[in-house]
């Protein structure tokens, strides 16, 4: 790292001469506010200047956007000097903070971003006074027609967060700037509704949000209505709410595993049944692995790419319809665990599928159409998932019932013919966890030995994309993962020209799997370090950590030495892939999509 001497507030300090102003001063021990500035500026259009600051030089001194300006040295005879607290930077950021407060909808109170609002933080810290620029408003579009996202202009800021995340993660570019001077608005092209783009519901744009002019579709209501109707409400969590839930609750990222104090909480909301979607993730690489050797083995369409994550089942729907045959057919792990709840433990349990609602606790906006997909009802037609919520839907569930988390006891789920999972399942949260998990799996059934010592590093790490070639008892089997669309493309291309060199393909719809999913909780960069780090890496990594430890931690850790899979098996199922599993458990695409279903 190269540093140079920059003088802030009257004292010299040596910074990183590739950092902004703002990220000098936060590295030197100043916050400066801001609202369009993300993820170590690579997000940053410095168009909310809030970051305003006055930088004094030998011809004299202007404000700046510090988000965008570069640090630079001080030569003696010219002078180079940030100003923070000058009365001139003082007013500047306030008057910024004031002229977007002027054009907001300011309904905090039934604001889901309540408690969460970067922009009420940066008005109390600036000083912001109210109603100091009042007059008309810009017209409100307030779109709810699609699955997984609202989107509400009356609380959007211009920051262009969401427009610079939709290009970096998935290379689609959704959203823009519509309209001019008073009537820009961040929208689809001509202002269309999600339902009418080609938008994967990945909810990456609603990480970003700073207000809540973005926000996911909660479905709690349908909860609250299915347990007032006397209906056996079933819930299941998917592994990477584990990894993040505890941060709706004052733990810092990566800190703590929210496993048993989840549990202890969903019991205590009435859930008459608390699954671990581990289950059905280990179900999944069952089904998935046996498919894979099958292809292999009958030399079927290779590659195989995996279809847990419904973000990349969108993109590829949409996009890439010819690679349809290269899809596993296997449903996610979710629903192939709501429709065995409906099928093999209602018949247990002498209950009528119809009088079981299964709710699913995700880490994933995406979720919400998937549960929606007519190919997703294998039980006399009824949908195999009833209600998806995320994992900040669940905290809210949580808070409102009065329940205090953090005293919460350590609770196990439910041990009931679904109950035992394999640490494989956990690390489905991760990108490249999927593959991991088959590939424990796919060896054991190949050469009917363990793979020692279990892990299987070659395909863990945040990269955009991984590639490994894994010897199984002489066979070489060449593997690829890539998690977010843009990163996924170039492997889609390869197949599409018939050069790809790989057997199987992890993708998933948002960067670093689902611990990065557009459900978990939101992440302030403030709560990070910010000296030449990236924020997303920093937080992906560490819930990350916290499920390969998990994983390790366990004694069972490959998905087919699960006793209650071995069990569903032998007593309902047969075999992986029989024609009862692939009734239940298998899936279809559609291949004439345009876009998504008016509710």
């Amino acid at each position: 790292m190269e540093t140079i001497n920059v003088k802030i507030e009257g004292k010299i300090y040596a910074v990183d001469k590739s950092l902004s102003v703002l990220e000098a001063c936060r590295a030197c021990g100043f916050k400066i506010p801001t609202l369009c500035y993300w993820n170590h500026g690579k997000n940053s259009l410095a168009s909310c200047r809030v970051c305003l600051v006055e930088i004094a030089s030998a011809r004299g001194s202007k404000l700046f956007a510090s988000c965008v300006y570069p640090v630079a040295e001080i030569p003696a005879e010219k002078g180079f000097e940030v100003r923070i607290s000058s009365p001139m930077a003082v007013a500047a950021r306030r008057a910024s903070v004031e002229l977007l407060l002027s054009n907001h909808s300011k309904e905090c109170q039934t604001c889901v971003k309540n408690g969460q609002c970067e922009l009420l933080e940066v008005a109390s810290v600036t000083g912001a006074r109210e109603n100091v620029f009042p007059g008309e408003k810009t017209k409100t579009t307030y779109d709810d027609a699609a699955p997984g996202i609202i989107r509400d202009t009356s609380k959007c800021i211009l920051c262009g967060r969401c427009i610079e995340r939709c290009k970096e993660a998935q290379g689609l570019g959704i959203l823009g700037f519509e309209g001019r001077g008073f009537n820009t608005i961040v929208a689809p092209a001509e202002n269309r509704s999600f339902t009418e783009v080609p938008c994967i519901q990945c909810g990456q744009c609603i990480e970003v949000c700073p207000t809540g002019a973005l926000s996911e579709h909660r479905e709690i209501g349908k909860i609250d209505a299915a347990m007032a109707a006397g209906k056996y409400v079933v819930v299941q969590t998917a592994p990477a709410v584990r990894s993040a839930l505890s941060e709706e609750f004052g733990y810092r990222i990566g800190e703590d595993d929210a496993t048993g104090k989840m549990v202890a909480a969903l019991h205590r909301l009435g859930f008459n049944r608390v699954f671990d979607t581990n289950f059905g993730a280990d179900l999944t690489i069952m089904e998935e692995a046996t498919e894979l050797l099958h292809r292999i083995q009958n030399k079927g369409v290779l590659p195989q790419i995996t279809s847990c994550s419904p973000g990349w089942i969108n993109y590829m729907e949409f996009l890439y319809k010819d690679l349809i045959p290269n899809v596993s057919t296997c449903k996610s792990p979710h629903e192939m665990e709501g429709a065995i709840i409906k099928s093999y433990f209602a018949k247990a349990h002498d209950l009528k599928p119809e009088d079981i609602f299964v709710v699913s606790v995700m880490p994933c906006t995406a979720k919400k159409y998937e549960e929606q997909r007519p190919q997703n009802a294998a039980v006399e037609g009824l949908r195999d998932v009833d209600a998806v919520i995320t994992t900040r839907e669940l905290a809210v569930m949580i808070k409102r019932a009065g329940i205090v988390y953090n005293e919460l006891p350590e609770e196990e789920f439910d041990q009931d013919l679904l109950g035992q999972y394999s640490g494989a399942g956990v690390i489905f949260g991760v990108t490249g966890g999927v593959m991991e998990a088959a590939l424990r799996t796919a060896y054991f059934s190949l050469t009917g030995k363990e793979y020692g010592p279990i892990d299987f590093h070659e395909v863990r790490g945040l990269e955009a994309v991984k590639e490994a070639e894994i010897n199984i008892n002489g066979t070489v089997v060449k593997v690829a993962i890539a998690s977010g669309m843009k990163n996924a493309k170039p492997l889609l291309d390869e197949i599409r020209a018939g050069k790809s060199p790989y057997a199987f393909i992890e993708i998933m719809g948002c960067p670093g799997g689902c611990i990065n999913g557009g459900g978990q909780p939101f992440v302030k960069p403030s709560l990070l370090p910010h000296e030449g780090l990236d924020i997303l890496d920093t937080y992906r990594q560490k819930r990350a950590d916290l499920l390969y430890g998990i994983d390790k931690g366990m004694k069972l850790r490959q998905s087919h030495n699960n006793p209650d899979i071995k069990e569903l098996y032998s007593k309902y199922l047969g075999e992986p892939c029989s024609e009862l599993a692939e009734e239940l458990l298998h899936t279809s695409y559609v291949d004439n999509r345009v876009c998504f279903p008016e509710k």
